[in-house]
């Protein structure tokens, strides 16, 4: 048993998708898995979690495994209450452990075939893991109960639960939600999610404060969404440069991201620019990009072409031809020229070079393009975006 847990404790990436999948499959876990940030909380307590298991059969095989409480499990718990999610997740993690005893019994046959030392060894394995699935559900709900006696009746839940009210478009006072959250909800918003899902600690409070001077404003509705993000409305007009708010953000320490929504008029606005800024952050997740920030209205149409990845990559494809391979310069000039309103001139300042430099180029481009870009130059917007956004993974 030493010996197996051994050779799988260095945990490939294979397994922990195939755990991690396992794990958000439930329908009851819808929330979980649309957020990246819970999403990639639920995935590195798997982690920690069957690097304990296997951990401790190594030291003490089949033993008991000691049931302390890691780092992993109480941000989990926190994040369960500050979401106001009921703890009813057993399928959920009943399918996690099937599928952790498939990889273990397959390893198990693998290290022998001993029809004397098969058995007891199958026995015992199973009798750690059960036990330990079952001490480590007993010990979440203990913390969850302890993180939701901690918070009740603090402003943090209150907020939070009168901002789902909003999103989910239930009926609720105007005065009275504006009361509950110390926010105006007439005129304009912009929403932005402001999140880590780095292991480096990032201060979050201080990032939110950065994305909103960059909007050039000095209130804001905060609600913490989890331990690793918050959600944020700002009374602004328009949304920043990303290049300003990344700017801002470049003076705090740990990696800290920021996705904005468009913005929108009173309640109705308030909801769909949360909504959009949701989606872009669902979109680096998807593309596997690490941009820093990232707008909903430079990447709708991306958002829209990318619901399944294998597609959009062909459509890239399509779309650019022989442009995909090519000089990256040529790129950067499509994209300013496209970004500057199909003007050559101001192209050319924009790129600090020569007007006729910008023809040679644009001309390379027709070349190289599978249809002139004249004739399909939104196709080949969005096929650049999503390009820019993949090349930042």
């Amino acid at each position: 048993m030493r010996n197996i847990a051994e050779k799988l404790l260095p945990l490939s990436d294979g397994v922990l998708d195939e755990l991690a999948a396992a794990s958000l499959q439930d329908p009851q876990y819808r929330e979980f898995a649309a957020d990246p940030v819970l999403a990639e909380t639920d995935r590195r307590l798997v982690a920690a979690n069957l690097k304990r298991w296997l951990r401790s059969n190594i030291q003490s095989p089949g033993r008991r495994v000691p049931n302390n409480a890691s780092p992993e499990t109480l941000i989990y718990a926190r994040d369960v209450v500050l979401r106001g999610l009921v703890l009813d997740e057993l399928p959920s993690w009943r399918a996690t452990q099937r599928t952790t005893w498939r990889w273990w019994l397959n390893a198990c046959f693998s290290e022998t075939s001993d029809l004397q030392e098969l058995p007891e060894l199958i026995e015992v394995s199973a009798n750690s893991l059960t036990t330990f699935a079952d001490d480590w559900i007993e010990a979440v709900a203990a913390h969850v109960d302890e993180v939701r006696n901690e918070l009740a009746g603090g402003a943090h839940l209150q907020r939070y639960a009168t901002v789902e009210l909003l999103l989910q478009g239930s009926r609720i006072v105007r005065p009275r939600a504006e009361a509950q959250l110390g926010y105006a909800l007439t005129g304009r918003h912009v929403a932005a999610i402001v999140w880590t899902d780095s292991d480096v600690a990032a201060d979050l409070e201080q990032a939110a404060e950065q994305t909103m001077r960059a909007c050039g404003v000095t209130t804001r509705l905060t609600v913490v969404a989890s331990t690793a993000a918050l959600w944020l409305w700002m009374p602004v007009r328009e949304v920043p440069a990303p290049s300003d708010v990344m700017s801002e953000l470049s003076r705090l320490a740990g990696t800290v991201r920021v996705a904005f929504g468009r913005p929108g008029d009173d309640v109705a606005g308030f909801r769909r620019s949360h909504m959009e800024a949701a989606a872009a952050q669902r979109l680096l997740t998807r593309l596997q990009s690490r941009l820093s920030v990232v707008r909903y209205e430079d990447v709708q149409l991306v958002d829209l072409l990318t619901a399944d990845v294998a597609q959009a990559d062909q459509f890239v494809k399509d779309t650019l031809g022989d442009l995909v391979d090519t000089d990256p310069l040529l790129m950067d000039t499509v994209s300013t020229y496209i970004d500057e309103r199909f003007n050559r001139s101001s192209t050319a300042q924009k790129l600090f070079t020569h007007r006729n430099t910008i023809d040679r180029r644009l001309a390379r481009v027709d070349e190289l393009l599978p249809q002139p870009l004249n004739q399909n130059s939104v196709s080949v917007a969005a096929a650049l975006q999503l390009l820019k956004l993949r090349a930042s993974t």
